[in-house]
């Protein structure tokens, strides 16, 4: 595939150890995750695919309102929940969406009783109930309120989407649900992208078309249910477990390098123009504030990346060019990602530090691997924005895994699994 990932073809036969450092394959590590988030992969898969036509999206800022109208667009029954009231004011204001460029277009209209359109509240658990598929929307810090929220509101059979997971997005969501008391049997589905990437203009998105990127499910033996939700996202691609769909996520290495570092000490991708000449507006995309030095950042942390997956038993990560094509775009044309404003810069960035690099930092120090190039950006960022950004970030030692060593992290996850801790 796009994402160089194929069912069955990262697992190694069993752990050991190289050189004084333990090694645990991918699958040793996907068993230790489902132990630790509480879920149970026997006897859970199926062979049909389920038909997801009750979608509740948790949400309402750009990414919600944009899967909301690709559920809509194919026959779903929608639900759009928000606990703000001025997104919920804004939704029924501009009375519906429209979708523009890529990707299915026209308006999809919002609490509309006379059509059929998309319909809001501000209730959870009237909004989650008697849904087959409910995205968890936003940045870090929203996915992980609506997992502890929805504790107490899930059911049998329902399927959790983090649309974009990031790195270990799905394992923090089953844990959060589990200390939050959860009894339901749900699967969870890290999604490393959205179809499209968005330019807003008031009720309009402007789309342009995203690469494809990994999906993973947990438990891992529930692929079906990534199959079945190509329906709203045709760019995903099954991975074998959440560990790999995590791995693969490139997004942190390639959006903070990018949106950081600039000037014209770093350049970056654009073109040089001849005295007099004005840049054209649609040039102005997110690939072309990569230049020469940007990439050999991006390539360093990717290598770390690569070599830390490999400690896990993960070995066919995208390459680098294929990271970028997901993460950048194309310089122009129908896959050109737009140049985020300031504002939403900073959430990026934010959300790239806390969901994509500080998990591959933890993994790294678990793991014995160094990591300078990935620890120099979450400093970087941290000081730039503020914040201690690495113990907000996602860390196996904030799912339970306060170990020294992957050995160390196999006994507890061991201990969990049996209910002793």
């Amino acid at each position: 595939s796009a994402c160089g990932l194929s069912a069955g073809s990262s697992r190694t036969s069993g752990a050991g150890a190289i050189h004084g450092i333990w090694i645990m394959s991918s699958a040793d590590f996907e068993s230790f995750v489902e132990a630790v988030s509480g879920r149970r992969g026997e006897g859970a898969s199926s062979n049909d695919l389920p038909a997801y036509e009750r979608v509740t999206v948790l949400g309402g800022g750009v990414d919600a309102r944009l899967i909301a109208s690709l559920c809509l667009a194919e026959g779903a029954d929608v639900t759009m929940f928000s606990a703000y009231g001025r997104e919920l004011d804004v939704l029924r204001g501009a009375g519906g969406i429209t979708l523009r460029g890529e990707g299915p277009t026209g308006s999809y209209q919002i609490d509309n009783e006379d059509g059929i359109s998309i319909r809001t509240t501000a209730e959870l658990d009237r909004a989650v109930a008697g849904a087959n598929l409910v995205f968890l929307t936003g940045p870090v810090h929203k996915q992980r309120t609506y997992a502890m929220v929805l504790a107490d509101h899930l059911s049998d059979g329902q399927v959790l989407v983090l649309a974009p997971g990031r790195s270990l997005g799905a394992v923090e969501a089953a844990w959060l649900l589990r200390i939050g008391g959860a009894t339901a049997d749900v699967t969870i589905i890290e999604a490393q992208s959205l179809p499209y990437w968005v330019r807003q203009e008031g009720s309009v998105l402007h789309l342009t078309s995203c690469a494809a990127s990994a999906a993973g499910a947990l438990p891992s033996n529930r692929q079906n249910a990534v199959v079945a939700l190509q329906r709203f996202l045709p760019n995903i691609v099954p991975a074998v477990s959440t560990v790999h769909s995590g791995f693969s996520d490139g997004s942190g290495l390639v959006e903070v390098p990018a949106l950081l570092l600039g000037g014209p000490g770093i350049g970056d991708g654009r073109k040089e123009l001849p005295p007099g000449a004005v840049a054209l507006e649609e040039h102005a995309t997110f690939r072309t504030l990569i230049g020469e030095r940007h990439l050999t950042v991006i390539n360093a942390m990717a290598e770390e990346r690569r070599s830390v997956a490999a400690r896990f038993g993960v070995r066919d990560l995208p390459d680098t060019a294929t990271w970028l094509d997901a993460h950048a775009g194309e310089a122009s044309g129908p896959s050109a990602r737009p140049v985020p404003d300031p504002e939403t810069a900073s959430h990026l960035v934010r959300c790239a530090v806390i969901g994509s690099l500080v998990p591959l930092v933890s993994a790294a120090r678990l793991a014995n691997v160094p990591a300078p190039a990935t620890e120099a950006m979450v400093a970087l960022a941290a000081t730039v924005l503020g914040g201690d950004l690495s113990t907000a970030g996602r860390r196996l030692e904030t799912i339970g895994v306060d170990a020294g060593s992957i050995d160390d992290a196999r006994r507890i996850m061991d201990s969990i699994a049996r209910g002793g801790r």
